[in-house]
């Protein structure tokens, strides 16, 4: 039996309803009388919101398509395009998440070597044109061809596998580095994927040097095809750069630095990736390839691959169709936006809602300085956006007219969706809308960006209660996707609707949370920062405390959070949330002392403990080792999780997963929370019961 043949028997029934891309072959003559090209077509069948993806029956069937190319003798060149909008993007993930064992996952990979390999050793030149979106596997096929085009319209490319807890498996770590350097390589390889999965366009990976030329999309493929002709007939040369061990070596020490810095160890894909391309600098084709095998294997039978797949999931799908969102027919069209307050954030919100809705948005403000500070911070970023080229003159003058400022809330007369970002008070925020219900339409959204408060009790005094939503952000406002609706109690179907309608304009993931006291994100982080700095009150050595849960890969350690948040802001919220729970949350007097000593946390400017800082601390008499600080912190979630489940503070515990991810940064590899709480024990451990169902976001059994 051949290899291909034992690969097929060892992947037959796998992913049965797998969505097979068809390989089309249609001759072309060549422009220049260059010969006839062999142009292979990538087409699911579907159109680009289902993309082209490799199983195992798409990978056989390109296969055959190439046994068929081989056979020829007619044709000068082989080419290879995608259907309208998409190129490729990488291989089934249902395929990946079912297999079941690790001859089945090395199979997956030799598989897809042994095709992809193959447009590189057909005896005549290939050719990957690449029309769209290439991700993944969709960029590998694509480096083993000879010569690449780009379209300067493409969205996306990328190596998403680090994300999702995987390696680039069918070439990926051996050609890239090769192509472009080991430093550029990285970059696609794990610096974008460890920074929110971050993705390049068409025309970066041309300059990149992935792609040895790029067209415009109206006319790509016949340029494309053109500039093909001129390289068979030695009218145009691809110069290729050789790169040396100087090159190598202290690139990959600065990305291992990095991915240290990221994960602490978390993690094993980035790591797995990171030898792969030190090993690309001297391995042959076949050494190289074999390697990809073992970690691909290595890592499709691992947890943190379940979990990246559970994670992706929610992304991608749960958070575009939001649990207990009203149907967006009963929403209120926005056509001018009101912001209370011009501080920071909501100088923020205003550049957001303008740069997203494209509509009139004015910010109030009691202080005239004030106010022009915060319409100046709008115009200002929004200079910046045109320096950097990502927007044109045009757009830049047309965004800073539609931000406006006013000292009086009369502005807001015509607004239909009006949000305050003030201080972090009750009564004031109170008494904000009641201000701008005076002056607004009747069907005028009235939202609070409030982290913690009531939504239900900020609209009790008014007229009309139905129209308040909570429409809490996550700072950095441009950065972090994920928003938090809150309903209460009188909160209506179609201020619900618009609420939805308005953040999917934005392009936020949006997730419907009960109110309840701090919601989902700063309820949990409040609880597991509060466990940490409570063991550091009893005498744990700040360092314990502040690394004992590095093994989760959380993007910043506790007390570096707390420096982010500000220790007022986490006292506050303490505060907060021990009157609505006094029997789990405590106020630490530390902390509190920390506040009046107006330290901006525990860390001094040189990202070392603080002397003095730390003496406010000190004086406890029965510390904990790290362990147990972990312990306490996780047991912890799982309490607090389980209870927010029973209050029905969210419809399930994806949504809770889906909040930690986006709006916390919860690592990508863990799944979120509960499963990671799930496979650890601690779910049962703490509850007597795992969040989630067996399987889910875990491997299966074998």
């Amino acid at each position: 039996m051949s290899n291909v043949e034992n690969w097929k028997s060892l992947l037959e029934g796998k992913n049965a309803d797998e969505v097979v891309t068809k390989a089309l072959v249609r001759d072309v003559d060549l422009p220049y009388g260059a010969g006839t090209m062999a142009l292979i077509t990538l087409d699911n069948g579907f159109d680009h919101t289902k993309p082209n993806t490799f199983g195992p029956q798409g990978l056989l069937a390109l296969d055959e398509a190439l046994d068929g190319i081989a056979a020829r003798t007619d044709i000068v060149a082989v080419g290879l395009v995608g259907k309208p909008f998409i190129f490729a993007v990488g291989a089934d993930l249902k395929g990946a998440a079912a297999v079941t064992s690790r001859e089945e996952a090395l199979a997956i990979g030799a598989l897809g070597h042994h095709v992809f390999r193959r447009l590189g050793e057909l005896g005549v030149p290939s050719f990957a044109f690449v029309n769209g979106a290439a991700m993944g596997g969709g960029l590998e096929i694509a480096l083993h061809c000879v010569y690449r085009t780009i379209s300067s319209g493409v969205p996306a490319v990328a190596l998403p596998e680090c994300f999702l807890g995987l390696v680039p498996g069918w070439g990926g770590t051996q050609l890239l580095p090769r192509l472009i350097g080991p430093e550029k390589a990285l970059k696609l390889i794990i610096e974008n994927p460890l920074s929110q999965n971050r993705m390049i366009k068409g025309r970066d990976a041309f300059e990149l040097g992935i792609a040895d030329a790029m067209f415009e999309p109206a006319d790509f493929l016949e340029e494309s095809l053109r500039w093909a002709a001129q390289v068979l007939r030695a009218e145009v040369t691809v110069e290729r750069v050789s790169h040396t061990d100087a090159d190598w070596t202290p690139v990959i020490d600065q990305a291992r630095t990095l991915v240290d810095l990221k994960l602490r160890g978390a993690s094993p894909a980035p790591y797995r990736a990171l030898d792969l391309v030190a090993q690309a600098r001297t391995a042959t084709r076949d050494e190289g390839f074999a390697a990809e095998d073992e970690a691909l294997a290595d890592l499709l039978m691992g947890d943190e691959l379940r979990a990246g797949l559970y994670s992706f999931d929610l992304v991608q799908r749960r958070a575009k169709r939001p649990a207990g969102a009203p149907d967006k027919a009963l929403a209120h069209k926005v056509t001018k936006v009101g912001v209370v307050g011009a501080g920071l954030m909501a100088s923020q919100l205003a550049l957001l809602f303008a740069r997203r809705l494209e509509v009139p948005v004015v910010l109030t403000d009691l202080d005239q300085e004030r106010l022009d500070k915060g319409v100046g911070y709008v115009h200002a970023e929004i200079g910046k956006l045109q320096a950097k080229g990502r927007i044109s003159s045009d757009r830049a003058n047309r965004l800073k007219a539609l931000v406006t400022g006013s000292l009086t809330k009369d502005a807001f007369a015509d607004a239909d969706f009006v949000i305050e970002a003030v201080f972090e008070d009750l009564k004031v925020k109170q008494q904000v809308f009641a201000e701008v219900e005076a002056v607004v339409s009747e069907t005028c959204v009235l939202a609070t960006n409030t982290s913690s408060l009531s939504i239900t009790e900020m609209a009790a005094g008014l007229r009309h209660p139905e129209r308040v939503v909570g429409f809490h952000f996550f700072n950095p406002v441009a950065v972090l996707p994920l928003l938090e609706i809150v309903r209460g109690a009188a909160t209506d179907d179609a201020t619900l609707a618009t609420a939805f309608a308005v953040a999917k304009s934005l392009k936020k993931s949006s997730v419907l949370v009960k109110d309840a006291p701090a919601f989902v994100v700063n309820r949990l982080l409040t609880r597991f920062m509060g466990e940490v700095i409570a063991a550091v009150d009893e005498g744990t050595p700040v360092e314990t405390a502040d690394h004992a849960l590095d093994g989760l890969g959380l993007p910043m350690t506790p007390f570096a959070l707390l420096q982010l948040v500000g220790p007022a802001v986490a006292l506050h919220v303490a505060e907060t949330m021990h009157a609505a729970f006094p029997d789990r949350y405590g106020v630490s007097e530390n902390l509190a002392k920390l506040v009046a000593a107006g330290k901006p946390g525990l860390y001094g400017a040189d990202f070392q403990i603080d002397p003095q800082a730390r003496a406010l601390f000190e004086g406890g008499s029965t510390p904990s080792t790290g362990d147990e600080v972990r312990l306490r912190a996780l047991r912890a979630l799982a309490q607090e999780i389980d209870l927010m489940l029973a209050e029905g503070v969210v419809s399930a515990a994806e949504d809770i997963d889906l909040c930690m991810i986006l709006g916390a940064g919860w690592p990508f590899h863990t799944g979120g929370v509960t499963p990671y709480l799930d496979r650890t024990g601690i779910s049962e451990e703490v509850t007597g019961r795992r969040f989630l169902a067996p399987g889910v976001a875990s491997v299966p059994a074998v």
